[in-house]
């Protein structure tokens, strides 16, 4: 599948069949993890077999089942760290889509004394990625108005609605969607909204925004 039909098929997933990811697609999925790294400086990590990180009352509590595999996203610590970890993690998570994988990003539910990613020195865990074959495909989240999520200083390009279309598709904790993006130009500005995880969220969402807006002639407000 393409990019935009990944985008539309990947629904978060918490209860997952009691099955091994193939060799074959653990390999492809650590292959493309560890070129994000080396073009991002991430310490992404996959960690397969490993039941413990979920075996726990928050896990529980989350309504998880059957999490055995997941990602760690690790990085380095600094101003951007949480948008880094949410841009890279969501390109993963969108090939594990491609792959026939299902996926759900986590933040508090896991337990972080029993899992078995390595941090080094200056480095941070932001979060995990549940990794599996789902019990079902997700339901999609509810979206806004694109319109209250965006302004443009004229009639709205094709390649910005694009990129917005691939926005809205993006997850949000707690589907908060607390973004809002401006283009000037053809410079476009993207802004978190204040709430929990809003930079990871902005992370994400311009990784969406990115892939829906390729092959245009545009650029970042850095």
């Amino acid at each position: 599948m393409d990019i935009f039909e990944a985008m539309k098929k990947r629904h978060s997933v918490r209860r997952y069949v009691d099955k091994k990811i193939e060799d074959s697609i653990a390999n492809e999925l650590l292959a493309y993890i560890e070129e994000c790294n080396q073009k991002s400086g991430m310490h992404i990590q996959l960690c397969l077999d490993e039941p413990n990180a979920f075996d726990s009352f928050m896990a529980h509590y989350g309504s998880f089942k059957n999490v055995k595999n997941y990602i760690a996203i690790v990085g380095k610590k600094g101003k951007d760290f949480e948008e880094q970890c949410g841009y890279w993690g969501e390109k993963v998570v969108l090939k594990a889509t491609q792959l026939g994988l299902n996926t759900c990003w986590v933040a508090l539910t896991f337990s972080k004394g029993k899992t078995v990613y390595q941090v080094e020195k200056g480095e941070k865990l932001c979060c995990v990625i549940a990794l599996g074959y789902g019990e079902t495909q997700g339901v999609p989240h509810k979206n806004k108005p694109m319109e209250s999520l965006c302004k443009t200083d004229r009639p709205m390009p094709e390649w910005f609605k694009r990129g917005m279309e691939a926005a809205l598709l993006a997850p949000t904790s707690l589907n908060q969607q607390k973004f809002f993006f401006t283009l000037e130009g053809n410079t476009v500005t993207a802004k978190a909204g204040l709430g929990f995880y809003t930079k990871l969220d902005l992370g994400i969402v311009k990784a969406h925004f990115e892939m829906g807006a390729q092959d245009a002639a545009w650029q970042w407000n850095h």
